[in-house]
């Protein structure tokens, strides 16, 4: 039934007078005016919107700091996910990609203890852990801060090739000395395969000392090789968290000018973070002192004498030097060879040290024994005699008798027992002829306590270890005949004897060049009658090419 036209005009009466109603209630405002109204209240209970958060607030005596203003009230919360079981959860061997979460750096989740913070455990795709302590970045030693070196060569074994970044050093070298591309190296190929840099590095990254025996002081190749592997090691450290408080690179020159060449060759890596200082005597030490205050170098270059007196005078500390480079170890300065040593007794720890032997006079053999005390490899592109026999001593005895060679062949053997540095890392190699009667030897080498390692084309002997007096291990001896020279490992024995010179000059030379490939102490004894009198002018020849001294009872012979 449709309405009236009475019930029509009673429902829009009432929607009138409910408009008249709350147009003239006091309580309603404009929004303009209820907003004005709303922050005037919030002011005063000292809450504030999100989009106020900025606004300058006094301070109350509940909230004296204005704390509470920083944290966000947020009505609307979003609802929490939950969280998984196990926070490092491994990666799944189905899986071939994995996807970085929250947390993972470069593939790796990362789990830190809230109670510590410093302890971190890296968990790789393959679900084995390893941990870090943070908070130990350096290694100190007695109170100081030396290199960290087993970092330096885990670092450099991580790779099989030399990174990117060393390519780019070696690069930023090549284009700032030769912007018009007219550098040429060996054959016409550029710096970064560079032969002798390679074989660098690859000595570098198994961790010990390097003895440079080419004959010739460190030329642009070399220099650059150097100071971009040390400024990669310092990249890849910086990367891993460590800090390094002092130089890196300590680069020992004997002259002003092959300092300004050495700081002109690392200048060109400045814009890659490295800075290199020079000190020599031409320069004031006031104004070093002023450069080394307003600079912390990564590399530094300097003469010894300078070095010393800027260490004396306390204005700079070379104890964390990790890199150790020597260069002009034939200089004409007596004191130079003890300057130096002094220098390195100032650095705590052992620094990957780099000596360039360019003399092959035996008078500077000692002082290269005290640089590099432990294991080392030899380095060397020149295949001359010299080059590959530097720092080996060649002990040439005349003796009278074949019971007299016997005797100073055993005293031999006892003078290399008696240094205990040849008695910890080396080994001692008999040379005899395949016909002769060896009976006697080496019943005279068991009397003295000696072990025997006799080699299988020989007659089989028992070999043991054996023991002095004094409880010491003594050094096992080996014995091998001429025709077995050519087949054996002449590098790991530091002593070679040879108690009846029955060898062609030829195996003489492949002895010589051979031995002792892992150490600067390697001593070859040669025992001569006056029936080896046709071997004792190529033998002089031989050792006037070395450098050494020749006795007058072999020049007689």
């Amino acid at each position: 039934m449709a309405k009236g036209d009475d019930a029509v005009r009673r429902k829009k009466n009432k929607a009138q007078r409910k408009k008249l109603n709350r147009k003239s209630d006091s309580s309603t405002v404009s929004a303009r005016a209820a907003s004005i109204i709303a922050a005037k209240k919030r002011r005063k209970a000292g809450k504030r919107r999100i989009c106020q958060g900025m606004c300058f607030s006094l301070p109350t005596p509940d909230d004296p700091f204005n704390e509470r203003l920083d944290k966000k009230d947020i009505s609307r919360r979003e609802p929490q996910k939950p969280k998984p079981l196990k926070l490092d959860r491994k990666v799944s061997a189905k899986r071939k990609d994995s996807v970085a979460t929250k947390g993972s750096v470069l593939g790796h989740n990362v789990a830190l203890k809230d109670e510590q913070k410093k302890s971190i455990t890296l968990i790789n795709n393959m679900g084995k852990s390893r941990h870090i302590d943070s908070g130990k970045m350096e290694i100190q030693q007695d109170g100081k801060k030396v290199g960290l070196r087993g970092n330096q060569e885990q670092a450099c074994k991580s790779s099989d090739f030399p990174s990117k970044y060393l390519i780019l050093c070696l690069k930023a070298i090549e284009d700032t000395l030769y912007p018009d591309g007219t550098y040429n190296g060996e054959e016409g190929k550029r710096l970064f395969v560079n032969p002798w840099g390679i074989e660098f590095w690859k000595c570098y990254s198994a961790g010990k000392d390097i003895l440079e025996t080419s004959g010739s002081s460190s030329d642009f190749e070399q220099i650059a090789w150097i100071a971009s592997t040390a400024a990669d090691v310092i990249s890849r450290g910086e990367k891993e968290g460590h800090l390094f408080s002092g130089p890196f690179l300590l680069f020992i020159v004997p002259s002003k000018e092959k300092a300004l060449k050495v700081r002109s060759l690392c200048k060109p890596l400045k814009a890659q973070g490295i800075h290199t200082v020079s000190l020599h005597p031409g320069a004031s030490i006031d104004h070093q002192i002023n450069g080394l205050q307003s600079c912390e170098p990564e590399f530094l270059v300097s003469t010894p004498e300078r070095l010393l007196e800027l260490v004396s005078l306390k204005a700079i500390d070379i104890s964390g030097v990790s890199m150790l480079v020597i260069d002009g170890m034939e200089s004409a300065s007596g004191g130079y060879v003890d300057t130096v040593k002094s220098v390195r007794q100032a650095i705590s720890g052992k620094p990957h040290t780099l000596v360039f032997f360019n003399s092959f006079n035996n008078a500077y053999v000692p002082a290269v024994q005290s640089l590099l005390t432990g294991l080392v490899y030899r380095l060397s592109l020149n295949d001359s005699v010299a080059s590959q026999s530097a720092g080996i001593i060649q002990s040439i005895h005349v003796c009278s008798s074949k019971e007299e060679r016997t005797m100073k062949g055993i005293q031999a053997l006892d003078n290399a027992y008696s240094n205990q540095i040849i008695a910890q890392h080396l080994k001692v190699l008999y040379v005899v002829g395949k016909d002769n009667n060896i009976r006697k030897l080496v019943s005279a080498v068991k009397f003295k306590g000696y072990s025997i390692s006799i080699s299988s084309y020989l007659n089989s002997m028992e070999s043991g270890n054996s023991l002095d007096c004094g409880g010491r291990m003594r050094p096992t001896v080996s014995i091998i005949d001429t025709e077995n020279i050519s087949c054996t490992d002449l590098g790991e024995y530091g002593v070679v004897i040879i108690p009846d010179f029955v060898l062609s000059i030829d195996d003489y030379l492949q002895i010589l060049t051979r031995m002792a490939r892992h150490t600067v102490n390697g001593v070859l004894h040669s025992f001569l009658t006056k029936d080896d009198s046709r071997h004792a002018g190529p033998l002089i020849e031989i050792l006037e090419q070395c450098g050494q001294e020749v006795a007058e009872e072999l020049r007689n012979l």
